[in-house]
């Protein structure tokens, strides 16, 4: 058992701002004087795909040539291990290996968050000390979801508390619905955003209403809202959103940067005319034909898609040839 599982409720939120604060000093990440450690996350975080050789082994050479071309957009940072990552396909060293691997390739000025939530309390604690091991700076923690009758409010609220005191880094809240059958409560949110160590939530559920609730409720707080999509990336920037982690930053990474930009600068004419260009590809690459499409985009646009990870098929011919017209009825081909 790690030693954080050990530790007792009381212990933990001190000994976890002093990892931080090390962790921060030694990759050069500046502490507010006489404030708690926080994180700006405004800005666009792509969750990369997690690229497979034929034989579908974690291929970290095609994975180090996505990330020098990355490097060249203007991103906030990166987002290793969540959805579009695969990360439920993945064995547990092989997670914490892409880590070390993104981290190496990422310029330190930039944020690296690292999928870690696991079905258990216990599992996810000692994955999220992994996490901030290999380099993370932030965990990204989806909710558990198996016996998701269960996951009442408080069994939420107790399971984040329990891993926001233990981890050695900040934590951002991960509701996806459309994977875990379950929304994060907004009472959930709401009180775990008093928590010290957890500063955000990443939403793709695609309600604004409730995106714009959750800025509102938690206004007080050191807290900020992803947008968990880039299709509704403009309307959460309008509601308050800080930033957002959008699958198709994958394969459009510069237009998402922009819309970024073109909100913040308060220009939503020109906002606007390029979200609605954005729509209809982001669709076409997560609900319509999820990774198998993300990654025939990214081969369009000279990063390595490649292979997905069985049970996850390829696309057949008719469907690439839907998603190229996606894509270039928006022009982008």
């Amino acid at each position: 058992m790690a030693f954080s599982t050990c530790l007792t409720s009381s212990l933990r939120p001190a000994l976890a701002a002093l990892c931080w604060a090390a962790l921060r000093q030694c990759r050069g990440l500046s502490t507010p004087q006489g404030s708690e450690p926080s994180l700006n996350l405004g800005g666009i975080f792509p969750p990369l795909t997690t690229p497979f050789s034929p034989t579908q082994e974690v291929d970290y050479a095609q994975l180090e040539g996505n990330l020098r071309r990355y490097a060249s957009i203007p991103f906030r940072g990166l987002v290793a291990l969540g959805s579009n990552g695969e990360y439920p396909y993945l064995a547990s060293r092989e997670r914490v290996e892409v880590v070390r691997c993104v981290r190496r390739a990422l310029p330190r000025d930039r944020l690296l968050l690292a999928g870690s939530g696991c079905e258990s309390t216990q599992a996810t604690i000692e994955l999220t000390v992994s996490m901030a091991e290999a380099g993370a700076d932030v965990a990204l923690v989806v909710t558990p979801c198996y016996y998701r009758g269960a996951m009442t409010t408080a069994a939420l609220v107790h399971h984040y508390t329990e891993v926001g005191d233990a981890s050695p880094i900040p934590v951002v809240l991960y509701s996806v619905p459309a994977n875990t059958g379950l929304d994060l409560p907004m009472e959930a949110v709401i009180t775990l955003a008093q928590h010290p160590n957890i500063i955000g939530i990443k939403d793709s559920g695609g309600d604004i209403t409730r995106i714009g609730l959750m800025v509102h409720k938690t206004r007080q707080e050191d807290f900020q809202v992803l947008a968990g999509s880039a299709s509704f990336l403009l309307a959460s920037y309008a509601v308050g959103a800080s930033g957002g982690v959008c699958a198709l930053a994958n394969v459009l990474g510069d237009p998402l940067c922009q819309l970024d930009h073109l909100c913040h600068k308060g220009q939503w004419q020109e906002a606007r005319d390029l979200q609605h260009r954005l729509i209809e590809p982001n669709t076409a690459v997560t609900r319509r034909f999820g990774i198998p499409g993300l990654k025939k985009a990214m081969e369009w646009f000279g990063y390595y898609g490649g292979p997905c990870r069985a049970p996850l098929a390829p696309l057949n011919p008719a469907q690439v040839e839907e998603l190229r017209s996606t894509f270039s009825a928006n022009g982008w081909l």
